[in-house]
């Protein structure tokens, strides 16, 4: 199983914090937020910004990052400077 935690204004779109994911097929981060996609209209929407951030194994990565049984995924949005 793969852990995916999401945060900020995601976690507020989906109404979740955190959900496990079967680790069958998927190879890539990209793998992984292409099938969260697919979960509904509001799993697009919050999963379809294109600087949407992640870190693979509470390092920041990018959607090319391998994933594999165990690891831990986090999604949050774009931070923002003030």
């Amino acid at each position: 199983m793969i852990k995916v935690l999401f945060f900020a204004s995601l976690r507020e779109q989906l109404g979740c914090d955190a959900i496990e994911v079967p680790a069958d097929a998927l190879g890539s981060v990209a793998d992984l937020r292409s099938t969260l996609a697919g979960k509904g209209e509001a799993w697009q929407a919050a999963l379809s910004h294109e600087q949407l951030q992640v870190a693979v194994n509470q390092e920041l990565s990018n959607m090319q990052a391998a994933i594999s049984d165990g690891d831990e995924i986090a999604f949050f949005p774009p931070v923002t400077g003030g």
